[in-house]
């Protein structure tokens, strides 16, 4: 089974669990899992099981993007706020450059992660 990686920034939190609520029946059919808080956010929201990390600033983002080098993340759907600063903004470009690196599908907005979400509800 597929794994797909959940991180918002803090002004995308709402944004993210708004989403995953929406397409609860098609992420239901993954392993799940995210960084600390939003983990915790969409487990609460949708019921669904979702492994959480530490929160960004504290290690998640790294721990995520081991996982990518490590093949254990598929996909990450990353609701990233680009007009505020973050204390941890060398790790989330860290992680962005792994996600890249090793050809994993990102999606930084709700229009791409509808798009991801879209294809592989397909499969």
């Amino acid at each position: 089974m597929k794994t797909i990686a959940l991180i918002a920034h803090d002004h995308q939190k709402q944004k993210m669990v708004d989403w995953a609520s929406k397409n609860k029946d098609v992420l239901s059919r993954f392993n799940l899992c995210g960084t600390g808080h939003t983990a915790k956010l969409v487990s609460d929201a949708t019921g669904l099981k979702v492994k959480a990390y530490l929160s960004g600033p504290l290690g998640g983002d790294q721990q995520i993007g081991a996982h990518i080098s490590e093949k254990l993340i598929d996909i990450v759907i990353f609701f990233w706020d680009p007009l505020e600063s973050q204390p941890h903004d060398p790790d989330v470009k860290a992680l962005l450059r792994i996600a890249a690196v090793y050809d994993i599908p990102i999606a930084t907005t709700r229009t791409t992660a509808d798009c991801i979400i879209d294809s592989i509800s397909k499969k």
